[in-house]
């Protein structure tokens, strides 16, 4: 099942995507996607639903507004490690542990909609194509064998980071909370379609030039091993999302140096979840 949240004339709405359309929940129905997630209710049969051709609706982030900080990877794919490290993949050095942080709540952004480069903030965006998942029961101490039942669904995220933030800033939070840099979507993915989210193919793509191309069994942790090592210290909440990293190909790493311009056209896929096609433009 495909999940997503729409704009359909003035109203937020989401739905159960099939096809080219999308049946939209009724208004009886929890308000929002995030609140279907919060209610730990089972998803209800769409059928009944009235239909709408999703090219009469803007899709929106399916969470456009999540209760906290979207939880990041970074350094979990072996060739990123390689590439920061500026070595060969086989001379890097891997994490021993799960490298994790946060990026703000005002960086989600749609998955068709603009991302704003405002030279005043950062001179240096960069791609980061990424697999996320989101919670669907909240839990602490969840052992790793029982942690795929705790995962709601899957989507696309791009984990876009401004580099001269990081580096001016010697940490990670600024430089990836720039606003509107976190597009994700189109939608969230149910599990019995994703039956093994480690063998995805992902890529991302500027003005149709490949500059990222991998699948998710380079993960170095892998999804259950994310939820149980996450859950000895904090209490996952329903809705929470969290991205697993980037593989090798992001721009700061290149030679040269690439990084996103006006005008750009970034697309992030993943197979069997669909993509993100999202146009930079100038503040």
């Amino acid at each position: 099942m495909k999940l997503a949240t729409v704009a359909w004339g003035q109203e937020q709405r989401w739905g159960v995507v099939e096809d080219e359309c999308i049946r939209l929940a009724p208004e009886g129905e929890a308000g929002t996607l995030a609140a279907q997630i919060a209610s730990g209710s089972a998803l209800p049969k769409p059928a009944d639903w009235p239909a709408v051709a999703l090219a009469d609706v803007e899709l929106l982030a399916p969470l456009p507004e999540p209760r906290r900080n979207v939880i990041c990877l970074g350094l979990n794919y072996a060739d990123h490690a390689a590439e920061v490290q500026g070595v060969a993949p086989k001379d890097a050095e891997l994490p021993s542990d799960p490298m994790f942080f946060t990026k703000a709540t005002t960086t989600i952004n749609g998955p068709r909609s603009a991302v704003v480069l405002d030279e005043r903030v950062t001179r240096r965006l960069d791609w980061e194509v990424e697999l996320a998942f989101i919670i669907g029961r909240g839990g602490r101490f969840i052992p790793a064998d029982e942690a795929m039942a705790y995962v709601f669904g899957y989507t696309v995220f791009n984990d876009l980071s401004a580099r001269d933030l990081q580096k001016r800033h010697q940490q990670f939070f600024l430089g990836k909370s720039v606003d509107g840099s976190a597009p994700m979507g189109p939608w969230i993915v149910t599990p019995e379609e994703i039956p093994d989210p480690h063998a995805l193919d992902l890529s991302c793509t500027v003005n149709g030039v490949t500059k990222q191309a991998s699948n998710t069994r380079q993960l170095i942790f892998g999804v259950a091993q994310i939820i149980e090592i996450l859950s000895r210290a904090m209490t996952l909440m329903p809705g929470d999302i969290i991205a697993t990293g980037t593989p090798g190909g992001v721009g700061f790493a290149r030679t040269p140096r690439e990084f996103l311009q006006s005008g750009d056209e970034v697309t992030c896929w993943i197979d069997g979840i669909g993509s993100l096609e999202n146009r930079v433009v100038a503040a």
